[in-house]
């Protein structure tokens, strides 16, 4: 406990560098396979994921928090939730195999039957990996898992192309998943190098079921309620038009993923052993917080600006028709921005029951939203949603800071600066490429605001703004010496 901070930090690095070696090659890997494969390739799975994603919520049936939460955990414990795991995933396996017909007939496509066949072994493959993953994450050995995820999904992105090269269509994407699924799950064993025992019966995992059961109901919840859009879209605007709204929801969601991939579950670690000391565990919140409202701010702005470019020099020409469901969606970006970090604070601290109370109001806010705008297609889908996330956001943050020792008060003056400071940054890119790059090719008129709005945006931040003394106190965490892989 006493080097936490400097491993939590050092942990964040290598999230962060992780993250940063991820952000380049999804955007590749978008941008290749966006060139060989058309819209209703795209189309074709999201349909499938979008109903058995909700199969996979039960994969880990919240037993990696449980064990990551509960701060002392036994190997008795942690061998029965595995094998409990693997029950869970061979289950879901048979239920999804199970629902190849169904999707079929409510799709009016057979060639999802196959699809959705392949994609069965999945739930297994992960389950297998659940235990593993949480006791290197309760370790904070980020730096481990951060080479397995870039490792997993470098290797996926690689089958997917040559899949696609070949000639393969939307198997290719199919063929991605599978390759970066088990990859991932081997190496998490020869990681962790725990070999599970047999199942027992009262060794205390009784709490840690409890948890992990509400854990899955409220991931379930929000689960249905972000993705209901695209079982309607596919469903009466088909396989095209789910293509086109997927690729922009996949393209504006990419910088939420990867921040909090980076952030998320090592702030709800390194929480999570703070539950007894509250003073820290509020700083290490507000940092954690702060840290998340600079980096979501200013791409959120730049999103919304120069959404018409990004598609361009992501997706292709084809894709012109995503432009406008990417830049309508924009919004959610800073919505998710804010609203992510706070499932930190109620899982950490046991709240558990109330994030789930948030999700059951939100979700039907959502989906009425999803319904006033199915009439008018990707567009009207992603306005609506977009106007629900943004008039939720206020009431969220109230309801999950009620009680705790952190104020609506404490994120705004955290997010102030970092939003003044894109405000400016984002008026100076825009008048920069309207005055000076007009013309020219779209990657090189983002690549000129780009530089301009990061140049401006961390200027006023860390001079105007005074956040220096913030981040040099990140550095100087950083350069400590700490072993970054014993464990806690």
């Amino acid at each position: 406990m006493n080097d936490l901070k400097a491993r939590t930090v050092r942990g964040g690095l290598a999230r962060l560098l992780g993250q940063a070696a991820s952000f380049p090659l999804r955007l590749v890997s978008i941008a290749i396979l966006a060139r060989l494969l058309n819209p209703d390739d795209f189309g074709l799975l999201a349909m499938v994921t979008a109903v058995t994603g909700v199969y996979g919520l039960f994969a880990s049936a919240g037993l990696s928090s449980a064990t990551v939460q509960k701060e002392i955990v036994t190997d008795a414990q942690v061998s029965t939730l595995f094998w409990i795991n693997i029950g869970i995933g061979i289950l879901l396996a048979l239920f999804c195999m199970l629902s190849a017909p169904v999707l079929v007939a409510f799709y009016h496509e057979p060639r999802l039957f196959w699809v959705t066949i392949a994609l069965a072994s999945v739930f297994l493959l992960n389950a297998a990996g659940v235990q593993h993953y949480a006791l290197l994450q309760r370790e904070l050995r980020y730096v481990a898992l951060t080479t397995i995820e870039t490792l997993s999904q470098a290797a996926g992105i690689v089958v997917g192309i040559a899949m696609a090269f070949a000639g393969f269509s939307y198997w290719s994407l199919v063929g991605m998943t599978l390759v970066s699924t088990a990859i991932g799950t081997v190496c998490l064993w020869l990681t962790a190098a725990w070999v599970p025992g047999r199942p027992r019966q009262g060794v205390g995992t009784g709490t840690m079921l409890r948890f992990g059961g509400t854990m899955t109901l409220n991931g379930l919840v929000v689960y249905v309620g972000y993705n209901f859009e695209k079982v309607l879209l596919g469903r009466f605007w088909g396989a095209d038009a789910l293509g086109i709204y997927g690729r922009a929801y996949q393209l504006i969601s990419i910088p939420n993923e990867n921040f909090n991939a980076a952030i998320g579950g090592l702030a709800f670690s390194a929480l999570s052993r703070l539950q007894q000391d509250p003073v820290r565990w509020r700083s290490y919140f507000l940092k954690g917080y702060s840290l998340m409202a600079s980096f979501t701010i200013p791409i959120t702005i730049f999103c919304a600006l120069f959404s018409d470019d990004i598609v361009l020099v992501v997706l292709g020409a084809k894709w012109e028709e995503a432009a406008i469901v990417f830049r309508l969606l924009s919004p959610t970006l800073l919505v998710y921005g804010m609203i992510n970090p706070l499932g930190w604070l109620l899982f950490s601290t046991g709240r558990q029951g109330r994030s789930l109370a948030t999700a059951l109001v939100l979700a039907p806010l959502v989906i009425t939203g999803y319904l006033v705008g199915l009439p008018y297609g990707p567009s009207g889908v992603a306005f609506a949603y977009s106007a629900v996330m943004t008039l939720w956001l206020i009431p969220h943050i109230v309801w999950c800071l009620h009680g705790t020792t952190i104020s609506p008060w404490d994120l705004l003056s955290t997010t102030g600066r970092p939003l003044a400071s894109g405000i400016v940054a984002g008026g100076a890119a825009l008048l920069a490429q309207l005055y000076f790059a007009k013309q020219g090719y779209p990657f090189f008129r983002l690549l000129f605001s780009g530089c301009i709005m990061v140049g401006v945006y961390y200027s006023m931040l860390l001079l105007v703004m005074g956040q220096r003394a913030f981040y040099v106190e990140l550095l100087a965490a950083m350069r400590r010496p700490t072993s970054l892989e014993g464990s806690p």
